[in-house]
């Protein structure tokens, strides 16, 4: 278990959270505050006050006067940039942090490390010899070699393509499903939040401002910053209409783009709110069809006339603008899709 209260205010800081064994995923934008948070538990960040513990063993303790030394902390930590040393082998790369073992033990470590990640046979490449994959299975070796209190991981995965880093999230859950230490793992990625996390905490300006499962948190988030954080790119001003408990859901009409035009009218999930009461709407781009007829007998709720005003192809992605009598809604639809 991580117990994390601490203030920094020079990266202005102020957090109280546990974090159980397994992975809890920080999520946030550039800025929040994530970086940070994993420099304090490592040691390379002294917070002004605070506490940080793993299990009994106190890392940090303000009032205790109690600050251990990064080396003493046990942690393991893969930042971003990965930090391998270029003119080190793979497996002297990953010796590197067991320096203070007998050199039977330090191989027999190695060994099985390098096993585990599937990259034995690259235990004499260097860095440069590696391809983007290897090297962050290489780093995620060398942070676990050690036997870490705690692993940290500051957006280890995110230059990689999905098959390469599905295979190495494999590879880290198996780890952990033997260890079980507490993992902070740091993303902007939605698909990883729910490919990876049993707990997420979203910080917005170093602060926690959502915290829970990743379905509780990203599918229906209450905050408009954890909505856009979440992928809902779409977000409306409206007003409640009615309010429909035996339904669970609301009626709201959104703003209109027109000025004295109505605007939509919507069915939402049922919050709670009176009628006449404003709230702002979050619709994910992917959740919304496009279709050229009315379509009919489909459990969609909500079926409203629209122009195709633009579109983009991104990778595999079609990216779509529609207008109606509202602000405009952006949708993204598979490459099959024919827009005419």
């Amino acid at each position: 278990m991580l117990d994390v209260r601490i203030e920094e205010r020079n990266a202005q800081l102020d957090l109280d959270f546990h974090a159980p064994e397994g992975f809890t995923i920080v999520f946030g934008a550039s800025g929040a505050g994530k970086t940070t948070l994993l420099n304090c538990i490592a040691g390379l960040v002294r917070p002004n006050a605070g506490r940080i513990a793993v299990s009994e063993t106190a890392f940090f303790d303000s009032d205790e006067n109690l600050c251990l030394p990064t080396e003493g902390r046990r942690v393991g930590y893969v930042f971003q940039d990965l930090a391998l040393f270029p003119h080190l082998t793979v497996e002297r790369n990953i010796a590197y942090g067991l320096a203070g073992l007998k050199r039977d033990d330090q191989a027999k470590r190695v060994d099985a490390i390098l096993t585990s990640f599937r990259i034995e046979p690259l235990r004499q490449r260097k860095p440069a010899e590696l391809s983007g994959g290897e090297r962050q299975r290489v780093a995620l070796a060398r942070a676990l070699v050690s036997d870490p209190r705690i692993l940290l991981l500051d957006e280890p995965l995110a230059a990689l393509d999905m098959p390469t880093k599905s295979l190495i999230l494999d590879d880290l859950r198996s780890w952990n499903q033997q260890h079980r230490v507490p993992i902070l793992y740091v993303t902007h990625g939605r698909d990883e939040v729910f490919a990876l996390g049993e707990r997420v905490i979203v910080l917005d300006r170093g602060r926690i401002v959502a915290q829970g499962t990743p379905h509780d948190v990203m599918s229906a988030p209450h905050l408009e910053t954890v909505a856009q954080l979440s992928g809902f790119e779409n977000v409306f001003d409206s007003v409640v209409e009615a309010v429909q408990e035996d339904r669970g859901s609301l009626i709201c009409r959104l703003a209109s783009s027109a000025g004295s035009t109505p605007g939509l009218s919507l069915e939402t999930p049922l919050v709670r709110a009176a009628v006449g009461a404003g709230l702002r709407i979050g619709i994910r781009a992917g959740d919304i069809l496009l279709a050229t007829a009315e379509p009919r007998e489909i459990s969609a709720r909500n079926v409203f006339p629209g122009r195709v005003v633009a579109v983009e192809r991104r990778d595999v992605i079609i990216l779509a603008r529609v207008a109606s009598t509202a602000d405009p809604f952006n949708l993204r639809s598979p490459p099959a899709t024919r827009c005419v």
